[in-house]
Parts: structure tokens; C-alpha cells; sequence
């Protein structure tokens, strides 16, 4: 990948809380304005909760559309929004929405990076204590280097 797939402008903090639904809007938004989605991402993100769910563990959740639905991916990008006052992934508790859109197979290893962070209960306390996108910026800045 010869760019960032992650910069400070795809990175939100928000204090309060969003239903499922309004968490993957934003985070196919984010995608759509880093240029790298078109706005039917956002359909191919809501078909793949309802395939399967997106939902991680350790309150993290990774929407991200259909193999079918390729065509809406202009590139590789990423989006990172901590909601502090969390959201009902399908009765799960996340903290941590990460929209993903990957050129060709490009997605698999922005994924290995992200899972690996989240593999690491001292990274996701490290994500949750950041107080700035800076901040989140800096512990995240490993998904550029895949």
C-alpha cells in the first residue's frame, strides 16, 4: 500500500452513545469522505451485519461490506470511532468501531493488524484512556505499516 490507510481525519472520540446502525453510518461516512467508498458502501456494510455479525470481542466491532459489493471500494482506508458511552452491537457491548474498506486483498492485512492491537488487553485500555485523536492516532499508527 503506497498511502495511509489511516490519518487523523478518520479517527472520532465520541463521549456518548449511537445505535448500531448510526455507528456503521459514520464509520462508511468517514470512508466515503477519506475517497476511498462510494456512498452504496454503506448498503454493503448494513448486508454483511445481517450475514454475519461484525462484532470482534473485547468491544470491538469491524463493519465492512459483502464480497459481492466490491465495486464500492475506490481503496484502501480505514475508520476508528471510540464511542465512551458505548453501543448495542447485536447485545454486545463495543466501544470501539473500526469501518474497514480493502482493495483487493489488501483488507486481510489492515484486519491482522487491528486484531492483533485488540489481542493486547493492555492496547485496548491504551485506546481507551487516549484523550485526544492525536493521541489515538500515535497507538494506531501500526496499521499504516501493513
Amino acid at each position: 500500500m503506497a498511502r495511509e490507510v489511516l490519518t487523523l481525519g478518520q479517527i472520532r472520540i465520541h463521549s456518548g452513545s449511537v445505535s448500531q446502525e448510526q455507528a456503521m453510518k459514520e464509520a462508511a461516512d468517514i470512508l466515503e469522505a477519506a475517497g476511498a467508498v462510494t456512498s452504496a458502501y454503506f448498503d454493503a456494510m448494513q448486508q454483511r451485519e445481517v450475514a454475519v455479525s461484525t462484532y470482534m470481542g473485547n468491544e470491538l466491532a469491524i463493519p465492512h461490506g459483502t464480497n459481492e459489493t466490491k465495486e464500492a471500494i475506490l481503496d484502501s482506508a480505514l475508520s476508528f470511532v471510540r464511542y465512551d458511552g458505548g453501543v448495542d452491537w447485536g447485545g454486545e457491548h463495543v466501544s470501539f468501531v473500526v469501518g474497514i474498506a480493502g482493495k483487493g486483498d489488501e483488507h486481510l492485512e489492515i484486519l491482522s493488524q487491528i486484531a492483533l492491537l485488540f489481542s493486547e488487553d493492555e492496547e485496548v485500555a491504551k485506546l481507551k484512556a487516549a484523550q485526544t485523536p492525536e493521541e489515538l492516532y500515535q497507538l494506531l499508527a501500526t496499521v499504516n505499516n501493513a
